[in-house]
């Protein structure tokens, strides 16, 4: 189902004193509304995190599951890229999905090791699931997705804005090539994403072995010195 939506404005959430939230022609909500807000963007992290919706999920189901008209989703969040915008914010308000702070310890292969586990249980969480399923839903061309849901972009590159953050603190103090380093950052996302998918089909892949695999290849990778 296709929702109908204004043309998208491109300007992120904006919050009132204090951070409260505002709607679409940013007055300040009253208690219901910011109800409403909670309760829309409570439905649609759940739908997402549930794989057994999958594609299933738009906003104007959102919108029926949590007993609103799409007039509503229009007033809070003036159109779907909003809604998906402010379903990301509330999803990095809930803390790290990381645990990068006992990271920058140990060696290579020890950290590495930290960072692809760190990773599966990130994708193995509801955030993680949540994520996921809404980058499934987003234009593939990366060009159409920045001009049709610019909201959306602005937050899910934050997101990788505290992944390349993040990545860059687990090897403090250790000497690793920059180059090879920076390549790692582009592939560990996929490949763990890529054996999380695996697991779930018919497969004779042992997936532990392969994480293992996957961890000590990066590592004897990055310690190469050729």
């Amino acid at each position: 189902m296709t929702e109908p939506s204004p043309a998208p404005t491109g300007e992120p959430a904006r919050t009132g004193g204090a951070g409260v939230p505002l709607n679409a022609r940013g007055a300040r909500l009253n208690r219901r509304g910011l109800e409403t807000r909670a309760r829309l963007i409570r439905t649609a992290i759940a739908m997402l995190a549930d794989s057994e919706h999958g594609a299933e999920v738009s906003a104007n189901l959102v919108a029926k599951r949590a007993g609103v008209t799409w007039g509503t989703v229009q007033h809070q969040f003036g159109d779907v890229d909003g809604l998906w915008a402010a379903v990301l914010d509330e999803l990095a308000g809930q803390g790290d999905m990381l645990p990068w702070k006992e990271m920058d310890d140990g060696s290579v292969a020890e950290r590495m090791g930290r960072i692809v586990d760190a990773l599966w249980a990130a994708l193995d969480s509801p955030p993680g699931r949540a994520v996921a399923t809404l980058r499934g839903l987003l234009p593939r061309s990366t060009v159409e997705f920045t001009e049709t849901y610019p909201r959306t972009a602005e937050q899910l590159a934050r997101w990788d804005r505290r992944w390349r953050r993040a990545y860059a603190r687990a090897f403090r103090g250790l000497v690793v090539d920059a180059y090879r380093l920076e390549r790692v950052r582009h592939l560990l996302p996929a490949a763990v994403h890529g054996l999380y998918l695996e697991q779930h089909l018919s497969t004779w892949t042992d997936v532990d072995d392969a994480r293992a695999v996957l961890a000590e290849s990066i590592a004897g990778y990055l310690e190469r010195r050729d």
